[in-house]
């Protein structure tokens, strides 16, 4: 493959409010947050890096400035970083018709994420595969603490489950796509990355999932932000190989 890791572009969606996580977010843009001593923006950036990803594109709105004048153009982090600014939200697919320079293969990814994916492998994989798109994905588990009953249409018991626990995949917030998505990406308009994922489908456009060995977690509300902060105190190495 004459493609580069180095030459492919990421987007990193950094431009939310972060309404979960107020107040912190009223005054601080979430991916600012610190996990140890740095932004989870940072550590995200990082871990791109030592993936051999160099193109990056933040896409702003919300405290923009901030993100902008802390990471500027990425040179101390050995990155070349850009911005596209949201002048409205557009959801997390609507901002992609902003971004310029887009390569025939580029990731999508949130820019709060806490998690050991191999974001090499998985674009390698989105390519091997030529579908349109591949999310990654994480399997989730679901403990109900009651127990659950499974009746029939009078009524009658068929089955009873003390609290059982349920397995679900869940979109990780990283997506590859090819180019050619952007036909479905109406320009400046609001689209999020779900609803772009099933017109893709409905559309007759392979969309994949990717699915790894790694550790994930989300940090949109307090509680799982603490949680996220103490793990990477824990294991920081296994999040930040080149440090």
């Amino acid at each position: 493959m004459d493609l580069k890791i180095e030459d492919i572009r990421v987007v990193i969606l950094a431009g939310g409010k972060g309404a979960r996580l107020k107040p912190y977010t009223t005054v601080f843009p979430k991916p600012l947050m610190p996990i140890g001593e740095m932004p989870i923006l940072e550590v995200v950036l990082r871990q791109l890096r030592s993936f051999g990803f160099k193109k990056i594109t933040l896409s702003v709105n919300h405290l923009a400035d901030l993100i902008q004048t802390f990471f500027r153009n990425g040179e101390s982090l050995g990155l070349e970083i850009s911005y596209c600014m949201e002048d409205k939200p557009l959801g997390t697919a609507g901002s992609i018709s902003l971004v310029e320079n887009l390569t025939d293969y580029f990731l999508v990814m949130n820019g709060d994420l806490l998690t050991t994916l191999n974001y090499r492998d998985m674009m390698l994989h989105h390519i091997q595969s030529q579908a349109a798109a591949t999310i990654g994905v994480f399997p989730r588990h679901v403990k109900i603490d009651f127990g659950v009953l499974k009746i029939n249409e009078q009524g009658r018991l068929v089955d009873y489950m003390e609290k059982p626990q349920y397995e679900y995949l869940v979109s990780m917030g990283v997506n590859a796509f090819h180019i050619s998505v952007l036909e479905f990406i109406p320009h400046g308009q609001y689209l999020d990355i779900p609803t772009l994922m099933m017109n893709l489908t409905r559309a007759g456009r392979e969309v994949m999932t990717f699915r790894s060995e790694c550790e994930w977690l989300d940090i949109g509300r307090p509680d799982d932000y603490e949680k996220a902060s103490e793990i990477f105190e824990q294991s920081r190495h296994q999040y930040l190989r080149d440090i």
